[in-house]
């Protein structure tokens, strides 16, 4: 009410002025007759000159006297009207300021109700950081979240794939304790859109590993639930997330996801102080790093920062447009360009040594030339280059199964 009360009372000081200003202009301002009358004298006085200078005659000069004198007798006679009946003017000043009054006070409410939130509360930001806590205390669960997904169309399976899918769930619930089983499980169930089953399985996989267990592990779990509510970040999520960055605070696909979850409770100012870190840091080809690229100018604006993305460095190699334009020559001369471009990465590779981007994009290379064998031989030697680096085989192993090389 204090918000209504002041806003009313600075309408109304507003139009006040108006108003009175109005009153005033109405009151003060000459009628149009006295201007006319003064004119007509002038004129009458100037008769008299030019008849003395000889300018006009003296039969003229009684022929144009008449004449004024008639325009000075009407505009005289409109003057004492006017002064006879002041009420008129005085109506036509004060429906000025009731009408300025009226737009001003109506058209400010609407422009608020419009525009402004009526009856919401003030929003200080001790006020805001303690609604995010309670926004991420109370958001739903995950089976919530799930439940409120609409129905999916399933996927049609080869009838063979499913057969086999079928075994393999059979036998891993023959075996709950088979380690690889699950690992197969969660793939396969991920592959048909069976995420729950999916990050289920993925779980289950974490119980059996107990302590041997890394961050690419809890992120996948995390990501599989997160996929299977639509993208919103559960309680659950949130916790699996956490046990990810408890052992490798630095894990790109968990900080993106963990800036998704603070971003969903309303704290994008964290989100963004975390993702302008990961990004900072993050491989060129990484599909959680493309995702931040997008969206962190919009949280940097909702956090109230001047933020440009940095510039994304081009890998060395055969690029996708590369391939396009190869895609436009003949045949041989595809061929001759991919070829060459193929040997100067994987002599590089060989002698210089980079990238897990690098290396996945001279397996994709070699398999779209045909050179299987080739590509198999660079995926081992790139699994052996990377076998401590959990995230880097997950890129390269994701690049050889979009080669057909997979296991």
């Amino acid at each position: 009410m204090i918000f209504w009360i002041l806003v009313s009372l600075m309408a109304l000081v507003v139009a006040g002025l108006l108003a009175l200003a109005a009153l005033r202009a109405r009151i003060t301002t000459e009628p149009a007759a006295a201007y006319d009358l003064r004119v007509y004298r002038d004129q009458l006085a100037g008769v008299d000159r030019d008849l003395a200078r000889g300018v006009i005659d003296a039969a003229d000069a009684e022929r144009i006297r008449t004449e004024i004198s008639r325009r000075i007798l009407a505009a005289d006679t409109q003057m004492q009207a006017e002064a006879k009946d002041p009420a008129q003017n005085h109506k036509g000043a004060l429906l000025a300021a009731l009408a300025s009054t009226l737009v001003i006070i109506a058209g400010s409410m609407w422009f608020y109700s419009s525009l402004g939130a009526p009856g919401y509360g003030d929003l200080p930001l001790k006020l805001r950081l303690e609604i995010a806590e309670q926004n991420r205390a109370e958001r739903p669960a995950q089976a919530e979240a799930e439940t409120r997904m609409p129905a999916q169309a399933q996927p049609q399976l080869e009838a063979g794939y499913a057969d086999l899918l079928q075994k393999l769930r059979e036998t891993v619930a023959q075996r709950p304790d088979d380690i690889q089983g699950h690992m197969l499980l969660a793939q396969h169930e991920a592959n048909t859109g069976n995420l729950r089953a999916a990050y289920e399985a993925k779980a289950r996989v974490i119980e059996l590993l107990q302590g041997d267990v890394t961050a690419t592990d809890f992120s996948e779990q995390a990501e599989l639930m997160i996929m299977a509510a639509g993208g919103y970040v559960s309680p659950e999520a949130e916790a699996v997330l956490r046990q990810a960055l408890l052992r490798d605070p630095e894990y790109g696909p968990a900080r993106y996801y963990w800036g998704v979850m603070l971003l969903q409770v309303g704290r994008p100012d964290l989100a963004f102080d975390i993702w302008v870190r990961t990004l900072e840091a993050a491989p060129v080809d990484a599909a959680w790093a493309e995702a931040i690229r997008t969206r962190i100018g919009d949280v940097a604006m909702r956090a109230g920062v001047e933020y440009s993305p940095p510039p994304v460095a081009a890998l060395p190699g055969p690029s996708q447009e590369d391939m396009q334009a190869a895609s436009e020559m003949d045949a041989d001369s595809r061929n001759e360009m991919i070829r060459s471009m193929v040997e100067r990465l994987s002599e590089r590779l060989a002698t210089e040594g980079g990238t897990p981007q690098e290396w996945s994009r001279l397996i994709g290379a070699l398999a779209v030339l045909g050179e299987t064998e080739r590509a198999q031989t660079i995926l081992a030697e790139a699994r052996q280059v990377y076998a401590e680096t959990p995230e880097a085989l997950t890129l390269i192993e994701s690049a050889a199964q979009q080669a057909g090389l997979g296991q």
